[in-house]
């Protein structure tokens, strides 16, 4: 065991002063569906570490780590029972201490997920707060009320749909804001504080650098628990609609609890998943004894449209300097269509998602890749019987639910599993057709999309163009954009319309698809310097 920053080996310095994180590349590993080592058709801890040299290779400062904790699964890992032991499922906690060591070998920091918003039905807590009576202490841990009537308590709805609560045989309600089996934690009860502060602590000695905080606008509840208005429910970030399941303002007492303990840790940080899209109140998650990071999603909610994409840049800029901090890019994640299906799925939503990801790199601030985008890879149309993901029941079968982005990588060969698995089986099926889009095949072809993200990584860490923290906006025609990086010079030109336009004045250094004669095509874009 030792604190972050007290380990001699090589790799990052955890020791020097600095934020780190600040231009970092964060790539999220979906644990499951990075690579499995044992043939089960899952992937885990030690098909991660076999891969280190492929992430070092792609040029990434950090990784994600999805939960990998012990649990029933009913989420795939988001369902915690045991947030301080590893599912053996994924491997051991001695799996987890090699793949820190030979990722800080690699020069790539270790973030890992906390979920404190609720745990698994399995979780040892609940189990008790079941079996005790109504008003007892067991249950002062969760979120326990009397309903109204044979109603439950309040009228909230459950992310994942239905009503966000659930009878107990006595008579009570408990609260779960996702799946039933993923009870809310009430975050009024001194214990839950000290557990999380627990976990943090145990695997902050173990060696990882910071932390990713799932709902972490979540957890605190407001008083009384008042009702929803529920067209809020299809909303994603801020809307006009009342809904008190999440950012309350008390959940900014348990950011500064988390930031206490890290600021025990030479260079630990922690970045939020908050689904708050307004300005002023996104901000306040990021003030200086909060979070160091806080995920923006506004990139992932706007349309491939020029103007709509230009005001998801402004207004996320405008949020990190009112907080004093980097901002933050992600175009996809676990949780959201991938941007080729998203962008119009085919040949179009490839170079879509080819032209955004330049957009995205040339940002300043630090960028979370979500794993299997730099392969271009779309969503996959999953039969019936391959669906697992808790909305897929929860919406009584009227939502496909996440699945789809979560297919695993394919790695090599022509037929499935593409060098995922030793074994023949998938969690879930991969298609026959990604034999074109396998890592081995792309590395091969200099115009692939993982070698255009190879490229702009590699001139993100080493062009000087890429300095500055600010931007400044040209004149464009209607359907494009162009920004420089004030301090560097870099300029990025984006047309999202019909017709090819001039490109700006200056060398290319990289574009998404090839140029016409000094004119950008659609759907493409440009650096320039």
């Amino acid at each position: 065991m030792r604190r972050a920053g007290e380990s001699g080996q090589e790799g990052p310095d955890t020791t020097a002063d600095g934020d780190w994180w600040r231009g970092a590349i964060f790539y999220q590993v979906y644990v499951r569906s990075f690579a499995d080592s044992d043939g089960d058709g899952v992937g885990d801890l030690e098909g991660i570490r076999a891969r280190l040299g492929y992430l070092e290779l792609l040029g990434v400062d950090a990784l994600w780590l999805t939960p990998f904790f012990r649990s029933p699964m009913a989420d795939h890992g988001y369902d915690v029972a045991d947030p301080r032991d590893v599912d053996p499922l994924f491997g051991d906690l001695d799996a987890f201490d090699r793949l820190v060591e030979e990722a800080h070998q690699h020069g790539m920091r270790v973030t890992i997920d906390v979920v404190p918003n609720h745990t698994s039905d399995q979780h040892p807590w609940f189990v008790e707060a079941l079996a005790g009576a109504p008003y007892g202490p067991e249950r002062e841990r969760y979120i326990f009320r009397d309903g109204q009537g044979e109603d439950p308590p309040n009228n909230w709805l459950s992310v994942f749909g239905g009503p966000a609560w659930t009878r107990v045989p006595d008579g009570q309600w408990y609260l779960h804001l996702f799946d039933p089996r993923q009870p809310d934690l009430n975050w009024a009860n001194a214990e839950v504080h000290e557990d999380l502060a627990r976990t943090l602590r145990f695997w902050l000695d173990r060696g990882v650098d910071g932390f990713r905080v799932d709902v972490a606008h979540g957890m605190a509840k407001p008083a009384g628990l008042p009702d929803m208005d529920p067209r809020s429910a299809a909303v994603w970030g801020s809307s006009e609609y009342y809904d008190p399941r999440f950012d309350d303002d008390g959940v900014h007492d348990i950011h500064r609890m988390i930031r206490k303990v890290l600021d025990g840790y030479p260079n630990a940080m922690a970045v939020g998943e908050v689904w708050v899209t307004d300005t002023e109140r996104l901000a306040r998650y990021l003030r200086p004894d909060e979070l160091h990071l806080g995920f923006n999603f506004r990139l992932v909610l706007a349309e491939f449209d020029a103007a709509e994409v230009r005001g998801a840049i402004e207004e996320s800029m405008a949020a990190a300097e009112l907080a004093s901090v980097a901002p933050t890019w992600t175009l996809s994640n676990h949780d959201v269509w991938r941007q080729v299906s998203r962008y119009g799925g085919g040949e179009l939503g490839t170079r879509r998602a080819r032209a955004m990801a330049l957009v995205e790199l040339a940002l300043p601030g630090v960028v979370f890749l979500y794993n299997g985008e730099e392969l271009g890879l779309p969503n996959v149309d999953l039969p019936d019987w391959a669906l697992q993901d808790p909305k897929w029941t929860r919406s009584g079968h009227t939502e496909r639910g996440r699945d789809l982005c979560r297919v695993p990588l394919p790695w090599e060969s022509d037929t499935p599993p593409f060098g995922f698995s030793p074994g023949e089986r998938t969690w879930l099926p991969m298609p026959p057709e990604w034999a074109a889009l396998t890592v081995e095949r792309q590395l091969e072809d200099a115009d692939s999309t993982l070698s255009l993200y190879r490229q702009a990584l590699e001139l993100r860490k080493t062009h000087e163009a890429f300095a500055g923290e600010k931007l400044e906006w040209y004149g464009a025609p209607e359907g494009c954009f162009a920004y420089r990086r004030k301090g560097g010079g870099l300029i990025c030109a984006l047309n999202t319309s019909a017709s090819a336009v001039p490109l700006p004045p200056g060398e290319v250094l990289l574009s998404s698809a090839p140029l016409e004669d000094g004119y950008l095509p659609p759907d493409t874009a440009a650096w320039l310097v």
